[in-house]
C-alpha cells in the first residue's frame, strides 16, 4: 500500500471517530452507567427487603425452636432410671442432683434455673444461675409455673399424654411466661424410667422444671449463633431507628414483651460503600484492562482451582468432604504429640460404624447408601466442636479425634449425642430409614500413646459395642483384649488341627422317616477334639473358620469324609452343611462335584444344607454354584427354615428340594394348644409345592406324634438318636446297636458345617 493511501486512511479514521461513533459510544457508556446505577439501587432495596423478611422468619423460628429445645434438653436427664432412684432417696444426694439435674443443665444447655417437685408438687431442689439454691426458691416462680404443673398432672392422670410426636419421649407442658420478673421459657417434664423397670402411678411423678430466661445469656447466644445484631428484650415496643420487633406471646395469646433486634441490610451496606467515582473508575479500568487480564486471570484461576481441588481430594473424602484416612492419621499423630509433650490436652479416639448400612445398600441401592453417608456426616459435623476432627475412613466407617477433653464425662456425652443423632430417621429415596451407630472409644494415656495402638483398642471397643446389641458405645477395657487373643490362639490351633488331621472327626445324626420309623438319612457334623481343651463345641470354632477362610478346607474335608462313609450305607441321603463363605467362592461347585465323584457316591444321595438367611442375603453370589450343583444331581435343603424370610416364592426360585423346620419352632409345640399352627402351615405349603420336610430338634414323644400326624416327612432329634461316629451309625443301620449319646451334641446345631 502506498504512503499516500496509508495517510488517507489515518486521516479518515480521525475524521470518523470524533463524529457519530464517539457520540454513540459515549451515549452508550452514559446509558450503561445510569442503567447500572438504577439496577444497583433496585437491587439494594430488594436485597434489604428480602433480608428483612428472612430475618423476621429466622427470629420467629429461633423462638419457636427455643420453646421446643428446653423440653428436649430436659429429656436428657428426666428419661433416666438413675434420676428416679436418686430422687426417691432420703436424704437426697444434692451433689448428684447438681451434677445431673441442675448445674449440668446450666453448664451444657444454658438453662438459667431448674427445680424439682415431688409427686405432691413440693419443691425438693432448686438451681439458679448455675448455683444450688434452696427448695423454697421455687416460690419465686410458683405462681407462674403452677398452671403448667397442674396441666401436666391432669394430662398424666387422664392418660391424654400417650399420643406423642416421634421425637418426643415424654409428655410435658411448656410456655413463654413471666417468671421471677423475667420473660422466660418454662418447661415442666416428668421423671420417668428409660427402661420401664421402675413403675410409677400416672400423675404422681417427680417433675423437673427448666427455666430459660429470654433477657439474659439467651440473647447473647442468639447474637453469637445466628448473627442477630442488637438482640434485646423489652417489655414495650420501644424500637429505635433501624430496629425491628417481634411480639412474645404465651400460648393463650397473652403479650409478654418484645424481642427487638437491628436487621442487617446487606443491600444498603454494599450501596453505601460504592461511590459514583469508584463505579466510573471501575468501568474505565475494566474497559482498559479486561482484555489484557482476562486470559491471565482465567488461567491463574484455573490453575489455583485445580491445585486446590487436587490438594483437597488428596486429604478429604470425595463423598462427604470430611478428612480421609491420610489427614486423619496426620491429625491424630499431631494431637498425640501435643499430649505427650504437655500432658494437658487430653485426646479421645472414637471409632464409629453405622448399623444396618448393608441392608440400606441392598434394599434401596448404593445411591441411597451414599446419601445416608452424607447425611450422617452432616449430623456429625453439627455435633462435634471446631477443635475436634471427624473423618470418614471408608465405607460406613468413621472416626473422631476429640481433643482438649476435660473429663471422661465429656467424651461420654459426645458418644450419647452421636448415638441419639444416628437413631433419628433418615429420609432416603422417599423412604424413612432407621439405622444406628456403634462406637468404640480409646483414651490417650489410659489406653496408650501410640496412634496404631490407640486405633486398635478403639476398634476392639467398637467390636464389643456391636456384639452387645449395636446402637451404643463402649470404652476400651483391658478385659476386651482377652477374647481377641483367645480368638487368635483358637485360629492358630484350628489351622494346626486342619493340617494335622488327627484332631477332627465327623459325627452323624440319623434322620428317620416319619411314616415307617426307618433311618432314611444322616446329617454330617464336624467335631474337634482339642489336645488341651478337650471337645470344642462347633459354635466356638466355626465362626473363626468362616472369618479366616479356614472354613473352605474344613468344609471340603467334612464333605469328603461324609461321602466316603455314606457310600455303602443303606440310606437315601447324606446331608452336609455348607457355609456361605464356601458358596461365595466361584470354584466351589466344581470342587464339590470333584469330591463327590472321587467318593463314588451317587450325587442324588448327597444333600447340601444352606441356611435360609444366607441364601436370601447372597442369592446372586450363590446362583452360579447352585445351578451347577443341581445340574450334577445334588439336592439342596434349606436349613433353619422359619428363622429368616420364610418365603416359599424364594424356594421355588432357587429350586430347593427340602426345608428343615428350625428346632425353635419344634420346641414350642404344645399338645394342649393343638400342636403348632405355624409348623402345620409350613408343612401344608411345602406339600403343595412338592417339597420334602424335615423337623429338627425333636425332643419328646409328643412332638414326634404331632409331626407324624400332620404329614412331616422326616424327623431328626435327640429323642430318636444323638450324633455318633461313622462306625456306630453303621452298626445302627445293621441293627446291631441302639442310638447313643454324643457329648458335643448337647447344644443344638447352629453352625455352617456342624
Amino acid at each position: 500500500m502506498s504512503e499516500r493511501r496509508k495517510q488517507d486512511r489515518r486521516t479518515g479514521r480521525r475524521a470518523i471517530l470524533p463524529g457519530g461513533i464517539w457520540t454513540t459510544a459515549m451515549a452508550g457508556l452514559v446509558g450503561l452507567a445510569f442503567a447500572i446505577a438504577g439496577l444497583l439501587y433496585w437491587s439494594t432495596n430488594t436485597a434489604d427487603s428480602l433480608s428483612l423478611a428472612r430475618q423476621e422468619r429466622l427470629v420467629s423460628a429461633i423462638l419457636a425452636q427455643s420453646v421446643e429445645r428446653v423440653p428436649h434438653d430436659q429429656e436428657s436427664v428426666t428419661v433416666w432410671d438413675d434420676s428416679l432412684i436418686q430422687l426417691r432417696k432420703s436424704p437426697l444426694d444434692l451433689d448428684w442432683l447438681d451434677a445431673n439435674l441442675g448445674i449440668w443443665l446450666h453448664t451444657y444447655y444454658g438453662h438459667d434455673a431448674a427445680y424439682v417437685l415431688d409427686p405432691k408438687d413440693r419443691p425438693l431442689y432448686a438451681m439458679s444461675d448455675g448455683k444450688r439454691g434452696k427448695p423454697t426458691d421455687f416460690m419465686r416462680i410458683r405462681a407462674s409455673a403452677m398452671p403448667l404443673v397442674a396441666e401436666l398432672r391432669t394430662r398424666l392422670r387422664s392418660g391424654a399424654a400417650d399420643d406423642l410426636p416421634p421425637n418426643i419421649l415424654t409428655p410435658g407442658a411448656a410456655d413463654i411466661i413471666v417468671a421471677d420478673g423475667h420473660p422466660a421459657i418454662v418447661s415442666v417434664k416428668p421423671h420417668v424410667s428409660d427402661t420401664g423397670r421402675i413403675v410409677q402411678e400416672p400423675g404422681a411423678e417427680f417433675f423437673h422444671i427448666g427455666v430459660r430466661r429470654l433477657d439474659g445469656s439467651y440473647l447473647a447466644a442468639v447474637r453469637n449463633t445466628y448473627s442477630i445484631d442488637g438482640a434485646r428484650f423489652s417489655w414495650g415496643d420501644d424500637t429505635g431507628a433501624g430496629e425491628r420487633s417481634h411480639a412474645l406471646r404465651s400460648r393463650d395469646g397473652k403479650l409478654i414483651g418484645y424481642f427487638i433486634w437491628k436487621p442487617f441490610a446487606p443491600g444498603s451496606a454494599v450501596f453505601a460503600r460504592l461511590a459514583p467515582v469508584l463505579l466510573a473508575a471501575f468501568l474505565v479500568i475494566a474497559l482498559l484492562v479486561i482484555v489484557l487480564l482476562f486470559r491471565v486471570t482465567a488461567g491463574t484461576r484455573k490453575l489455583y482451582e485445580s491445585r486446590a481441588a487436587a490438594q483437597h481430594l488428596a486429604f478429604h473424602d470425595p463423598l462427604t468432604g470430611l478428612p480421609n484416612r491420610s489427614l486423619f492419621d496426620d491429625r491424630l499423630d499431631h494431637a498425640l504429640a501435643i499430649y505427650r509433650e504437655t500432658a494437658e490436652h487430653r485426646v479421645a479416639l472414637l471409632c464409629l460404624d453405622l448399623d444396618r448400612f448393608k441392608r440400606v445398600n441392598d434394599t434401596l441401592g448404593h445411591p441411597a447408601g451414599d446419601e445416608l453417608i452424607r447425611e450422617f456426616s452432616r449430623r456429625l459435623g453439627a455435633i462435634i466442636r471446631v477443635t475436634d476432627t471427624a473423618a470418614r475412613l471408608g465405607g460406613d466407617e468413621f472416626a473422631i479425634i476429640q481433643t482438649e477433653v476435660s473429663s471422661f464425662e465429656e467424651t461420654e456425652l459426645l458418644c450419647r449425642r452421636i448415638v441419639e443423632a444416628a437413631s433419628q430417621p433418615f429420609m432416603l429415596a422417599g423412604t424413612q430409614v432407621f439405622v444406628g451407630v456403634s462406637i468404640g472409644v480409646a483414651l490417650a494415656g489410659k489406653d496408650g500413646l501410640d496412634a496404631a495402638e490407640l486405633t486398635r483398642k478403639a476398634d476392639i471397643a467398637l467390636y464389643e459395642s456391636k456384639a452387645h446389641g449395636r446402637g451404643r458405645h463402649k470404652f476400651f477395657a483391658p478385659s476386651m483384649d482377652e477374647p481377641i487373643r483367645a480368638r487368635e490362639a483358637a485360629e492358630r490351633d484350628l489351622r494346626a488341627a486342619i493340617e494335622a488331621g488327627d484332631q477332627l472327626s465327623v459325627a452323624y445324626q440319623p434322620q428317620y422317616s416319619a411314616i415307617t420309623g426307618e433311618i432314611v438319612g444322616a446329617e454330617a457334623l464336624v467335631r474337634w477334639q482339642h489336645p488341651e481343651r478337650g471337645q470344642m463345641p462347633p459354635a466356638a470354632f466355626i465362626p473363626i473358620a468362616e472369618e479366616t477362610g479356614l472354613i473352605e478346607p474344613l468344609g471340603e474335608w467334612v464333605m469328603a469324609e461324609a461321602c466316603k462313609a455314606a457310600k455303602d450305607w443303606p440310606i437315601q441321603t447324606i446331608s452336609i452343611n455348607v457355609s456361605p463363605v464356601q458358596l461365595r467362592n466361584p470354584h466351589f461347585g466344581y470342587r464339590a462335584i470333584g469330591i463327590i465323584s472321587d467318593a463314588g457316591i451317587d450325587p442324588a444321595r448327597v444333600e447340601l444344607e444352606i441356611t435360609e438367611t444366607a441364601l436370601i442375603d447372597s442369592a446372586t453370589q450363590f446362583a452360579v454354584n447352585l445351578r451347577l450343583l443341581r445340574a450334577f444331581g445334588i439336592r439342596i435343603a434349606l436349613d433353619d427354615f422359619g428363622t429368616g424370610y420364610s418365603s416359599f416364592s424364594h424356594l421355588r426360585e432357587f429350586e430347593v428340594d427340602r426345608v428343615k423346620i428350625d428346632r425353635t419352632f419344634v420346641d414350642k409345640i404344645s399338645v394342649d394348644a393343638g400342636g403348632s399352627a405355624l409348623i402345620r402351615a409350613i408343612i401344608d405349603l411345602a406339600r403343595s409345592t412338592g417339597l420334602q420336610t424335615t423337623a429338627e430338634g425333636v425332643e419328646t414323644d409328643e412332638q414326634k406324634s404331632f409331626l407324624q400326624d400332620i404329614g412331616c416327612n422326616e424327623l431328626q432329634g435327640f429323642f430318636m438318636a444323638y450324633p455318633m461316629p461313622a462306625s456306630e451309625i453303621g452298626k445302627l443301620l445293621e441293627g446291631k446297636s441302639s442310638p447313643g449319646r454324643d457329648d458335643a451334641a448337647e447344644s443344638p446345631k447352629r453352625t455352617a458345617v456342624g
